[in-house]
């Protein structure tokens, strides 16, 4: 698979997942026209907003006097068009080029938009995905660095060409990309993925949050909570469409940044951690990783799994793994505990095995 291939794919699964994207390429390249294609292939309106010839009213709504609102004169933000159209469809992309090329006023009026989907007083549906292009600040005209809080907010992809990829274009034609086949209901093992995520910090926790003092770096991807939450998301829907290794490896790594990227996925390889699905059917087979970051990743994500479907007889399960981890590693399981104790189903018994935790969930209130 080439690099286009893979960063098309990736594309798509970013799409699915409602993380959003952006897009970085020279100019020339065919970013536009890629979204565009994606959004046709999938039948899914899509808005573009030019942001280098927009006004920060035009992301954070016209401020409108209402002399006869409920309590007297108020100011109201009426949303442009764009964001209306998409409300009305219910569904979309709303895709936002060349945004290298707009003034900080306007990237400032940017974070609500990207972040909590509010343009104005209007919030855009939850079908609506963000997606954004970008050339390189030292190839576009009149380009900025992204300020950090904006880079922040995006899982970044470089969108690769080659000779024989343009060649093989002009030649038999341009590929259309497609938005991943993510079946419902994906997101019922995103707590998996996130107790991955908090194994692999408790033995990285610089990289909890690392900003760059570069301004370069400080507008591509970054480590922090907010783009961990990402990584671990992309890397779910990932899971659940079947995507390529190298696709997944490339979102995470547009998500938290190339080093801090390679070093969690090298650590997950490494740590073997078993599925927590097998763990539940045979929790007499568990046998707890001898690393502590390694067990905490395991256990909690035992907790994560019985949290998503908490039936009586999973919750037991869980415990019996507990009980086998408790005589392992006490302090990892006790840790990990209070997050299996948070899900118990209602009118579950209390298994022999929570017995050695009973102090310390008795302390935190959850017994």
């Amino acid at each position: 698979m080439d690099g286009q291939a893979v960063a098309g794919e990736a594309l798509g699964v970013a799409v699915a997942a409602r993380v959003p994207v952006l897009l970085w390429g020279a100019p020339g390249t065919g970013k536009t026209s890629v979204i565009r294609a994606l959004a046709a292939a999938a039948e899914l309106p899509c808005e573009t907003v030019i942001a280098s010839i927009r006004e920060p009213s035009d992301f954070a709504g016209l401020p409108i006097v209402d002399r006869d609102g409920p309590s007297g004169p108020q100011v109201t933000f009426a949303p442009p068009a764009w964001a209306r159209t998409l409300t009305d469809a219910g569904t979309g992309l709303a895709f936002f080029d060349e945004i290298s090329t707009a003034p900080p006023a306007v990237q400032a009026a940017l974070l609500r938009v990207v972040l909590e989907r509010t343009v104005g007083d209007l919030v855009l549906p939850d079908e609506v995905s963000i997606v954004a292009a970008a050339n390189p600040p030292d190839q576009a005209a009149d380009g900025w660095e992204l300020s950090p809080p904006l880079a922040n907010r995006f899982c970044h992809l470089d969108w690769e060409v080659d000779a024989a990829t343009v060649a093989s274009g002009f030649a038999s034609g341009w590929p259309a990309p497609s938005v991943a086949a993510v079946p419902a209901g994906w997101e019922s093992r995103l707590a998996v993925t996130r107790a991955w995520v908090a194994g692999f910090l408790t033995v990285r926790p610089m990289l909890a949050l690392a900003v760059p003092d570069d301004a370069s770096a400080a507008g591509r991807a970054w480590p922090s909570p907010r783009s961990w939450e990402m990584a671990a998301r992309l890397q779910c829907a990932c899971q659940a469409a079947r995507a390529d290794e190298l696709v997944v490896s490339l979102l995470i790594r547009g998500s938290v940044g190339a080093g801090a990227g390679v070093e969690y996925l090298t650590w997950l390889e490494e740590a073997d951690l078993p599925d927590p699905e097998a763990v539940l059917d045979d929790p007499e087979s568990f046998v707890l990783p001898e690393r502590g970051d390694r067990a905490y990743a395991a256990l909690t994500s035992v907790a994560a799994a019985v949290a998503a479907d908490p039936t009586p007889d999973r919750w037991a399960r869980g415990w019996q793994a507990f009980g086998k981890a408790a005589g392992a590693a006490p302090d990892v399981a006790a840790t990990a505990a209070r997050a299996l104790a948070r899900c118990r189903p209602p009118g579950a018994s209390l298994p022999p095995e929570l017995a050695t935790f009973t102090p310390l969930l008795r302390d935190a209130g959850l017994l």
